[in-house]
């Protein structure tokens, strides 16, 4: 059996992983979709009772699913407000240095015309 190592950082996880983790949520959605079908294909040759109902929730199934699949596929973890990304920090309190401080009172843009 494995040991799951221990987490020493607050780091957030890499983009492979968050790449990874949504391919296999829009995979496994998109195989419920599949199986809609399928089902929809078997209930029309088995005719059981309340058909109509079955048949719907399955037509729902391949309209809606499709839709929250690519949602949620292209959904990122939100970002932490309690540690925005490149500033540092101290206990949770951020490090204005002098060099940062004077970053941000003095950023552009250029836009070339």
């Amino acid at each position: 059996m494995k040991k799951q190592p221990v987490l020493i950082t607050n780091a957030a996880r890499s983009q492979d992983d968050q790449l990874r983790s949504r391919q296999i949520r829009y995979v496994s959605m998109m195989s419920v979709r599949a199986g809609c079908l399928i089902l929809g294909a078997i209930l029309i040759s088995v005719k059981p009772p309340f058909l109509p109902l079955w048949l719907i929730l399955c037509a729902a199934g391949m309209v809606f699913l499709p839709w929250a699949a690519v949602l949620i596929a292209n959904d990122r973890p939100p970002k932490s407000r309690a540690h925005p990304a490149g500033v540092p920090t101290v206990n949770n309190q951020r490090i204005l240095t002098a060099e940062s401080a004077e970053e941000v009172r003095h950023r552009t843009i250029d836009l070339e015309p």
